[in-house]
């Protein structure tokens, strides 16, 4: 770019601050319903309509904008107040619409029964450009005010390597976090280690008896079934006898399997092996997922609840309020259909003859005095969102856990909170796919493909896109042909690809003395070509798209929706000539391809994939 003067850079600066948080869509309908509210005062303050309270009308974009650019039923939804055809009240409405010559239209008109339809003007469609150049957060809104949400995904059990769902959930939960927080909230990312109760206990077991096998064969210490089968487990014992030889070995000699398990000897082997393995697998977690470029805000240890007296605390306020009662065993029982009941349905209960009945109470804390892991879950959820004030809680789990949405929402209402301050993003499986064919992978045999795994095999740019490219409700087939391809048939290459395009072309312009005046002066009236106006259209639902996409859960739609500007900007470059173009549309055209190149770049950046210059 040119050299610009230090009275340009304030002019730039000012320029930048009117941009912030811009939203060109909304701004539009929010004018546009404005202009005919005000017209239908003005229509009945002269009684061309008589009096009658304003109808709920819609002011929106049509999918076909030929016949405008938004359309509006008020003149049909207002027939049955005004008592007139809806082709009078429009009549009335455009009669008495306050004048648009400096408002973002060009003309209103009227179209079959009573439609009506504003175009926008010129002027309008290069704010849009203006604001996408000279604000390099283009997207960002203040929509969100500034609310706190917690999003806590992954969560994985720190037992074992992280397979293919935590790959997708990974990439699930932080693009959502990401465009949360670029819509207006405040946002904290959270990994919950489950470091307390039945499934540590287990890794103990499974640790322990690798242990013994070292030393006395497995003949001797057969591994039961319920015990974890992982090639990793028999590592972590084998690093573990490195460091301490048979040391525990003879306290646990001579005994047979249920005596093994319940000697004094086998506990402290178990402790010292959780001890010992439960570290390295969390700290393996971290440096995991931080490869895959999620770092998270808080890792939140479920021990601590236990510590702290956090569960038992919950566990009194239930029986405070008659959620809980104790049972005749001395166990803790909750009320969960009573609560779950307006959230849905719950996990029924499984007889041992495989039939099914309603859940009913359930054990929070066990005749043992031992809480279950639902006990700590509240507590949890409770610390959320009473302890730390989050305003919304967002959890992303597999969605075989859809059984425990309402009796978890319901538990918040229990404890005195409202359970939809608690929002569950259920996440269908992973398929992995090569050529054609599914890759089999099965955790408890340990034939897992782990997120490592993976991503020796795939480049994270690719995994973080391709796991994102579906809504959380639809399944994937992932083609890991495809995640390695460095054409166009590998969306996010495409996509980086139209970015890289844009570069060289400024970069080549630049060569020959061409660039975009700094302070992004252009006239936008030049921009008529149907490529144009397909790419000022996008960029003109950007931050719509975003605000969308917080709301909804879904950050698949900013894929979706990158995907296509990189689609229409090869149509554009390859339709409108830039480099031959006369000067002031040569200019007009740099600032388009500076807008587009910024919001890929800020989508690609949002999600943490890298943006190239050159490819």
């Amino acid at each position: 770019m040119n050299q610009i003067t230090a009275p340009e850079q304030a002019q730039l600066a000012e320029m930048q601050a009117v941009y912030q948080n811009f939203n060109p869509r909304q701004n539009a309908l929010d004018e546009a319903r404005a202009l005919l509210t005000q017209a239908a005062k003005a229509a009945m303050a002269a009684g061309a309509l008589p009096e009658a309270e304003l109808p709920a009308f819609i002011v929106e974009i049509p999918a076909d904008t030929k016949n405008g650019d938004i359309a509006s039923n008020l003149a049909m939804a207002g027939a049955r107040a005004w008592h007139k055809a809806p082709r009078q009240i429009a009549d009335a409405l455009l009669a008495h619409l306050p004048s648009i010559k400096d408002s973002c239209f060009a003309k209103v008109e009227i179209a079959g029964p009573g439609f009506i339809n504003l175009f926008l003007s010129c002027g309008f469609f290069g704010s849009v450009v203006l604001g996408a150049c000279a604000n390099t957060q283009y997207g960002r809104t203040d929509f969100g005010q500034g609310k706190k949400i917690n999003v806590e995904f992954v969560s994985a059990n720190p037992t074992g390597p992280m397979h293919m769902g935590n790959a997708r959930g990974g990439a699930l939960g932080d693009c959502l976090a990401s465009v949360l927080d670029w819509a207006g909230y405040d946002v904290t990312r959270e990994f919950y280690i489950n470091d307390a109760g039945n499934q540590i206990q287990k890794f103990g077991k499974s640790l322990a008896v690798r242990y013994l096998q070292k030393y006395k064969g497995e003949d001797t210490y057969p591994l039961p079934a319920e015990c974890y089968q992982g090639a990793d487990i028999k590592v972590l014992a084998e690093e573990f006898a490195a460091q301490h030889g048979d040391a525990y070995v003879a306290a646990c000699a001579g005994k047979d399997e249920d005596a093994l398990f319940e000697s004094e000897g086998f506990a402290a082997l178990k402790d010292a092996l959780i001890a010992y393995a439960l570290p390295k697998n969390i700290a393996g977690l971290q440096r995991d997922l931080a490869k895959y470029r999620i770092d998270y805000d808080v890792w939140f240890h479920e021990s601590t609840l236990h510590e702290s007296g956090a569960v038992k605390a919950v566990v009194d306020k239930l029986l405070e309020t008659g959620a809980c009662y104790k049972a005749e065993d001395g166990a803790i029982m909750y009320r969960s259909a009573q609560y779950a009941a307006k959230y849905g349905t719950v996990n029924k209960k499984k007889n041992e003859d495989g039939t099914e009945e309603e859940a009913k109470d359930e054990v929070l804390v066990r005749a043992n005095g031992i809480p279950t892991y639902f006990a700590a879950d509240i507590a949890y959820h409770y610390n959320k969102l009473a302890v730390r004030g989050f305003d919304k809680a967002i959890d992303v789990w597999g969605a075989d856990h859809h059984g425990h949405v309402a009796r978890m929402k319901g538990s918040m209402d229990a404890i005195g909170l409202s359970g939809d301050r608690l929002d569950v993003v259920l996440m269908q499986m992973v398929n992995l796919m090569r050529d054609g064919q599914p890759v089999r992978m099965s955790k408890r045999t340990g034939n897992a493909i782990t997120l490592t795994d993976l991503l020796e095999e795939v480049p994270i740019d690719s995994a973080r896109f391709l796991f994102n490219m579906h809504d959380a409700g639809s399944g994937i087939d992932f083609d890991l042909d495809q995640a390695v391809k460095a054409d166009s048939n590998n969306p996010v290459y495409y996509v980086k690809y139209a970015h890289a395009r844009i570069c060289s072309i400024l970069k080549k312009l630049e060569g020959e003395g061409v660039t975009l005046d700094p302070r992004f002066v252009f006239d936008a009236t030049l921009l008529t070509e149907p490529a144009e106006m397909d790419l000022i259209r996008l960029l003109m639902n950007f931050p719509n798209e975003i605000i969308q996409a917080a709301e909804k859960y879904d950050p698949s739609r900013i894929n979706r929706f990158v995907i296509e500007l990189a689609g229409d900007f090869h149509k554009f470059y390859n339709t409108c000539r830039i480099q031959e173009a006369e000067p002031a549309l040569q200019q007009a055209r740099l600032a388009l391809c500076v807008a587009v190149r910024g919001v890929i770049r800020n989508v690609l950046t949002m999600f943490k994939v890298t943006v190239p210059e050159k490819m």
